[in-house]
């Protein structure tokens, strides 16, 4: 028997997955850790965390099996996140999050200075608060001590990579969201590393997201270690959305809409990501910073309880901007918050729930908008897929259906890019619109677009 591990480095937690050769799930650990956010707009984690984390959930998921039937290790991680380590391999301070917005000012400098059309050249993207090269130059300008004494810079996953071989190495979809990576040559932008003042040698080598970097021998295991992938292409490998015309819509701590390509595409809309994907091609992806989190922070922090509702009638008053970490698609604002409008003293529970899932799945139609083609159909994968209401809600409010998809996203993109195979996706669910909620739907999203522009110069941060 060879056996298979993916492995999930998300926000809020690692999973694992433990697969056969064919990709069957044969047993799943998650361990938690803590998100630091010691002021407004940072948010940050101990990257030794992840790693202790990791090594106990290695041991818990192989602990009934034989570890040299172990095959290979494939890791999927979430993106951006700012690792810096020394020269002896210390970390140098908690790594900068994908939603941290403290960038504010590096962001602006990057696209306004430099200029977007310069940065699209460069790596085929734009500067987003989120991406890692803004992070670099914030600690450049305000710990120039860890600056200067940073020896190796990489992202999150591939920090879990260098523990588990000792080889330092990324893979060209992660790569993408850094933001000194040329996407369409699959390469570092020498122009860029120039800009923020760092050496290729600080940097992982790249590989592509199946082939091999090396090996591990933790726990007693040989098994071989993938490159792997960003998380959001590894979870397009693990719901199998891999050619051009399909889509993938991720409800997670984030969410995003993810549109394979056969080519590299230069987007008409920067707010849209051009990535490499983990397949050796590329894809298109819109995100939003705030998603499933949103319906956990009403439910924890508001209701303080786990709170559902059944599908119902649209609510033709109240609204929610889920702006909860700043947005990127389509607004790219580290300043503006989420907010409801239209409270009432009738309003209900339910109608906050309602609300909640309502904005979401309004800002994810503001990704789709930006779509180069028309998009008639998608798989949906993440923790907001529970939800049956809110599953009804985005497709009412997309008018298009919807393929809930059954497996551990990420984990199992991982695990199948560490066995070199691919699997049809399992279908939990499919949901079809309702026309009379959808016609109901795109007349409040044309109000809900009205929202944030009323608001942006409100939030924005002062000099």
């Amino acid at each position: 028997m060879k056996y298979y591990i993916g492995i999930d480095l998300g926000t809020s937690a690692v999973k694992l997955i433990l697969t056969d050769e064919v990709g069957a799930i044969k047993q799943t650990v998650s361990k938690a850790y803590p998100l630091f956010q010691p002021q407004p707009h940072y948010s940050e984690q101990n990257p030794e965390d992840w790693w202790n984390a990791v090594c106990d959930s290695l041991a818990e998921l192989t602990a009934d099996i034989d570890k040299a039937e172990v095959s290979a290790i494939g890791v999927g991680g979430q993106m951006h996140g700012l690792v810096m380590l020394d020269k002896d391999d210390r970390v140098l301070r908690p790594a900068i999050l994908w939603n941290d917005t403290r960038t504010g000012k590096q962001t602006d400098f990057l696209n306004n200075e430099i200029g977007k059309d310069t940065l699209q050249s460069r790596t085929g993207n734009i500067a987003f608060a989120g991406f890692t090269a803004p992070k670099l130059l914030w600690v450049k300008a305000n710990e120039p001590d860890i600056f200067a004494a940073c020896a190796k810079i990489c992202l999150p996953k591939d920090y879990i990579n260098y523990k588990l071989t000792g080889v330092f190495a990324t893979d060209v979809s992660d790569a993408s969201g850094t933001l000194y990576f040329d996407v369409e040559h699959r390469c570092w932008s020498k122009e860029m590393l120039e800009l923020l003042s760092i050496g290729e040698a600080q940097l992982p080598a790249v590989f592509e997201s199946a082939q091999v970097i090396g090996q591990t021998t933790l726990l007693g295991m040989h098994a071989d270690v993938v490159a792997g992938a960003g998380d959001n292409a590894a979870a397009a490998i693990g719901t199998g959305t891999v050619n051009a015309g399909q889509c993938n819509i991720s409800l997670g701590t984030s969410g995003t809409v993810f549109l394979p390509t056969e080519a590299y595409v230069k987007t008409e809309n920067p707010a849209l990501h051009s990535f490499c994907h983990a397949n050796g091609k590329w894809h298109l992806m819109g995100c939003i910073l705030s998603a499933a989190s949103c319906n956990m922070w009403l439910n924890e922090r508001i209701l303080q309880s786990d709170y559902s509702i059944e599908p119902g009638a649209p609510n033709e008053t109240l609204f929610f901007l889920p702006y909860l970490s700043g947005e990127r698609c389509p607004h790219n604002d580290g300043d503006v918050r989420g907010a409801f409008l239209g409270l009432e003293h009738t309003t209900k529970r339910e109608d906050l729930v309602l609300a909640v899932y309502e904005g979401v799945s309004f800002a994810i139609k503001d990704c789709i908008a930006l779509c180069p083609d028309a998009i008639k159909t998608a798989t949906v994968c993440g923790g907001g897929t529970k939800s049956k209401a809110w599953m009804q809600v985005l497709a009412d409010v997309l008018g298009i259906e919807l393929r809930v998809i059954e497996n551990e996203g990420p984990a199992l993109g991982g695990a199948l890019l560490a066995a070199g195979i691919s699997v049809k996706p399992q279908v939990q669910r499919t949901v079809t619109p309702n026309a009379d909620a959808a016609a109901l739907y795109e007349k409040k999203y044309q109000k809900f677009k009205q929202l944030y522009p009323l608001l942006r110069d409100f939030y924005r941060a002062e000099d």
